[in-house]
């Protein structure tokens, strides 16, 4: 068995060997199975879960219980919950175990909480490797020469608003894909649009005032053409693995400005046929997806959190359009033959109920995507609980939710990384 994790509100972390860790599934609290358990990977960090009590088995009792006194304190020094933060290529199966907070308490931060115990001293985690690809590995950013490069790249380019942008989210906000344009490698950000079609409870970027803070700030200007292509081509013309992506975690829906990204992309297509153009979308905008497949779009990259119309509108909450429009978007651009994916937020005891797993599989067969990537949802449980509709039908379990997409979609890749398709 793995002890319980417990925080200070002093940020101080501690195991309790009498109680055993638990983990949350959906709305159970259950005994994490050896097989979902794995030590803490490299890039992963542990985080405190601010003013929720952890919940553990009693080792006296055998009994599920939450811890809210500190054991080796005065006994009246609350603790909170500790969960952990994956990197990318790691797919969570549990959630942390807490008790449910009180009416007064604001929704946790945007985070995607995993279920973490200790055993014979080292930290594990409630889940699975799904994905490989060193290209994201924490060790590869916030180098010592990063500062400089981003200073002479916005100096030379003086005007452009895109680059001081990604310049901040490089440097204050630790963006991956901002990174990559000033180290011109990989997958590299393009962000183009302040406004959005939708009103996600996750949006990274902008929340209403009665929820959680947005961990960065939304683009706040339209990108002329021009600078887009000075961003869009150079890295495309240069960097290996080339990806530029539209549709980053500070901006809204990016295909509402199909119109300039279309001219973007056949410019670029003038220039070269190297590397690879990337939309991220919520695809409600099919008209604009029409556009930009004319253009010459390599791949469209589709965020979704359920194929269930009911749980898909409670988190997106979308304006102007439906789950029948994400299904056509799909649709048109899997006929001019971009490469589709989706990007599955998943959420340990809603993704893996037995009616989303078939749900998911008949959206995927029936729009021919390639890829399902799997990104653990960033969201407080009990609100994210609270917005959708009640579980329906048997509950998988992440692992065996993954083995049933494997076997029934055998031709689709199910990973956590983009692909160069050029």
């Amino acid at each position: 068995m793995y002890n319980l994790l417990f925080a200070t509100t002093r940020g101080e972390v501690f195991d309790y060997p009498a109680m055993d860790m638990v983990g949350r599934w959906g709305d159970r609290w259950v005994e994490p199975e050896p097989a979902e358990m794995l030590p803490l990977p490299p890039g992963a960090t542990l985080t405190m879960i601010p003013h929720r009590a952890p919940v553990g088995i009693d080792g006296q009792t055998g009994k599920f219980q939450p811890l809210r006194h500190n054991p080796y304190g005065s006994g009246s020094e609350p603790v909170w919950a500790v969960g952990a933060l994956l990197p990318q290529g790691y797919t969570r199966t549990l959630l942390p175990a807490f008790a449910p907070p009180g009416a007064s308490e604001a929704p946790l931060p945007l985070l995607g909480y995993t279920a973490v115990g200790v055993k014979d001293g080292r930290y594990f985690v409630a889940a699975l490797p799904t994905d490989e690809d060193d290209r994201w590995n924490p060790c590869h950013y916030n180098t010592t020469g990063l500062e400089e490069l981003v200073r002479e790249r916005v100096t030379a380019h003086a005007g452009n608003r895109i680059l001081r942008l990604l310049g901040r989210c490089s440097l204050e906000y630790g963006c991956f894909t901002a990174q990559n344009i000033f180290y011109r490698r990989w997958e590299g950000g393009l962000p183009c649009s302040p406004a959005c079609n939708a009103r996600c409870l996750g949006c990274i970027s902008r929340q209403p005032a009665e929820c959680c803070p947005s961990p960065q700030e939304r683009i706040s200007f339209r990108p002329s053409v021009q600078e887009m292509l000075e961003v869009a081509l150079p890295h495309l013309e240069v960097a290996q693995a080339a990806i530029i992506s539209c549709g980053q975690g500070c901006e809204g829906e990016p295909l509402l400005r199909a119109g300039e990204i279309a001219q973007v992309i056949r410019e670029v297509r003038k220039a070269t046929g190297r590397g690879t153009f990337n939309i991220n979308t919520n695809a409600g905008h099919t008209a604009g997806i029409r556009l930009v497949c004319q253009a010459g779009l390599d791949s469209l990259r589709v965020s979704l959190n359920s194929a269930v119309p009911e749980v898909y509108h409670a988190y997106y909450r979308p304006r102007g359009y439906t789950m029948d429009d994400v299904r056509s978007s799909l649709q048109v651009a899997g006929d001019w033959g971009v490469y589709t994916s989706l990007n599955l937020l998943a959420f340990p005891g809603i993704t893996d109920r037995e009616e989303e797993a078939e749900a998911l599989v008949c959206l995927v067969r029936e729009t021919g995507i390639k890829m399902i990537q799997v990104r653990n949802l960033n969201i407080d449980p009990d609100y994210y609980l609270r917005a959708v509709p009640p579980a329906r039908g048997e509950l998988l379990g992440v692992p065996a939710w993954l083995e049933l997409l494997a076997g029934e979609l055998p031709g689709v890749t199910i990973g956590n990384y983009s692909r160069p398709v050029r």
